[in-house]
């Protein structure tokens, strides 16, 4: 029971990246600043905002959880700052469309990835799900076809894979602090992008959506994914996301009266159906789960496993909560209840 709650939690906080991600077409279509300068500009926000918060959050952890980053954390941050940059550059020198197409493979690199590297099964559901989402992004892009521009979607095909990398390992090495590895991913981003822009081009109105958009799509977007990736399997973290594909021109219809086509009506619906029908059979099927630990007797053969876990936790030497029982307060009880850290406890580790 307890794990389908964080499952639960891993999806909502995903979904919420997703929607949060959405409205890089709205703030691309308001900003008249080229793409270099756009990336500029949203790493050094985006960077700031999870800084400061990463601060406040972790107060005297924080130097600490910098230091302990080691080479997986550089890893995630890396992989992190060249897909963030690669989306908006392949944007620039290739179509929407194939930009689309190409990363409408996400979910089956995040699946193979996710079994090669972490030995994760897929569920069938999750393939049908996705192989429909893959379905919808075609049709939404139907009457075009890949533009010829080799470079942009070669880096189109580079902001998939190094999602899908991304979605692996932040579940793969669960130690690395989310916070301290986005705040500087952000940073990188914005330092790669320094020596082709020209940030002090930028008005000052526009610095302001600039900051708004470093907010929401990046700091909002990708601690909510970063967070909740950990909590859900790969390939349906990739599926979830791909819910920004639909999401996006909505945004910019209601914002600049830019009507969508009805291939990307459809396309849409055909991916939110996916994504949503998805969500709500893995309610339902936790909705079971929880009815039927409350109504079988037999319920309480779950608690050697817990114990199983409060004693691997210990081994481990994990902080936060295992670290509280550790000292002698995680006997208390309330203490040491879940089989994995809260989505709090995450983004401190």
């Amino acid at each position: 029971m307890h794990h389908d709650r964080h499952y639960g939690a891993g999806l909502a906080l995903v979904s919420a990246a997703a929607l949060a991600w959405s409205s890089a077409g709205y703030f691309t279509r308001l900003i008249p600043a080229d793409a270099w300068t756009t990336c500029f500009w949203r790493g050094i926000f985006g960077g700031l905002f999870i800084s400061l918060f990463a601060a406040a959050w972790l107060r005297e952890r924080l130097w600490a959880a910098i230091r302990s980053l080691g080479w997986a954390g550089w890893l995630i941050t890396l992989n992190n700052a060249v897909g963030m940059t690669a989306f908006i550059i392949s944007l620039k020198l290739t179509s929407v469309a194939d930009v689309s197409i190409i990363y409408a493979t996400l979910p089956f690199f995040a699946a193979g990835l996710g079994w090669l590297w972490v030995r994760e099964r897929v569920a069938p559901t999750t393939i049908l799900a996705s192989a429909v989402a893959a379905a919808g992004v075609v049709v939404m892009v139907s009457g075009t076809s890949l533009s010829g521009h080799l470079d942009g979607d070669a880096l189109a095909l580079l902001q998939t894979v190094s999602m899908a990398v991304g979605i692996v390992a932040i579940r793969r090495y669960r130690h690395v602090s989310l916070l301290v590895a986005a705040a500087i991913s952000n940073f990188l981003a914005a330092l790669v992008s320094w020596p082709f822009a020209q940030p002090l081009a930028v008005g000052g109105a526009d610095v302001g959506h600039l900051a708004l958009f470093g907010f929401v799509q990046m700091t909002l977007g990708l601690t909510f994914f970063t967070v909740g990736s950990r909590l859900v399997p790969a390939a349906e973290t990739a599926l979830i996301s791909a819910l920004e594909a639909p999401l996006a021109p909505v945004w910019v219809w209601l914002a600049f009266g830019e009507r969508p086509s009805n291939a990307t009506i459809a396309g849409g619906v055909l991916v939110m159906a996916a994504a949503l029908g998805h969500i709500l059979a893995e309610n339902r099927r936790l909705g079971r789960s929880r009815a039927a630990l409350t109504t079988d007797p037999g319920a309480g053969l779950v608690l050697p496993a817990k114990a199983s876990w409060r004693k691997r936790s210990d081994e481990d030497g994990e902080t936060g909560e295992s670290g509280a029982r550790q000292s002698g307060t995680g006997r208390s009880s309330g203490a040491g209840r879940r089989p994995g850290a809260s989505a709090a406890d995450r983004l401190s580790r």
